[in-house]
């Protein structure tokens, strides 16, 4: 449980993520998606009952924990003043890569990404697509066991987007890699995730896949059904229940990627 003041932003949560899925988080904002990740992240602290990655308690080794982690926040993470691998390097210093193996892993960060051709350019000067795949060259140059991924594609166009997930798929494919994302594009959680979670006023309401998801509402359902069915009643006033901050954060950042 988790709480801000009286308000109880996640309620008794009971959540497993099984390694080397693609497992989304989904539901309407004001839902606790964010403060969730930001526990499991080490950002926020642990209030009440026990939070584990990789069987480490968040608690008692944040520092271990983080060290497991790679995170693409809501809100833009890179520097425009800064070239696409001064932005990766930083990254590559914060979570203490070795020295000798630095520029190496830097290098195959922006490749796995598909920016090594235009690393020296200013990062101001990058597209959209560019830049979320520049923030995802950032979150994987440790190497990380677990990307935790803040809706990734807020804010892109269709094409960028497709291409986004083309390089979560990629990870999942060749890494093996964890991966837990938030996102408000069903279509999104449908065509990545091999588990989606769907969270309504804190609590958690339902747990499956895609498809089990979609067979438990209706034989044409669509996963946006799943979500309309569990948290219809609060679909019209999702921006009234998320903080005026972050309702301007994924505003500002949607028009940067514009």
């Amino acid at each position: 449980m988790h709480r801000f003041g009286e308000t109880v932003a996640v309620d008794h949560l009971d959540l497993q993520i099984g390694a080397g899925e693609v497992f989304g988080l989904l539901g309407p904002n004001g839902a606790g998606k964010t403060t969730t990740i930001r526990v499991l992240n080490t950002l926020l602290p642990v209030q009440e009952g026990t939070v584990r990655v990789f069987g480490l308690d968040v608690s008692r080794y944040a520092t271990d924990v983080r060290r497991h982690l790679g995170y693409v926040p809501q809100q833009l993470s890179i520097e425009a003043a800064l070239t696409g691998r001064q932005n990766v390097t930083w990254f590559a210093r914060l979570f203490d890569v070795p020295r000798r193996e630095r520029a190496a892993r830097v290098d195959e960060a922006l490749a796995t990404m598909d920016l090594l051709g235009v690393a020296d350019r200013l990062a101001g000067t990058y597209s959209g697509g560019m830049i979320r795949r520049l923030e995802l060259a950032q979150a994987l140059v440790n190497r990380p066991a677990l990307l935790v991924l803040d809706e990734p594609t807020v804010g892109l166009d269709p094409i960028a987007r497709e291409s986004v997930w083309d390089r979560v798929r990629q990870m999942r494919d060749d890494y093996g890699m964890t991966v837990l994302l938030t996102t408000h594009y069903m279509d999104e959680a449908d065509e990545l995730c091999n588990t989606v979670a769907l969270m309504h006023r804190g609590r958690l309401q339902v747990v499956g896949s895609p498809g089990r998801l979609r067979a438990g509402i209706g034989a044409d359902a669509t996963l946006e059904d799943v979500f309309r069915h569990y948290a219809g009643a609060d679909l019209g006033g999702d921006e009234e229940q998320k903080g005026v901050r972050d309702v301007r954060r994924s505003r500002q950042t949607a028009r940067k990627l514009g």
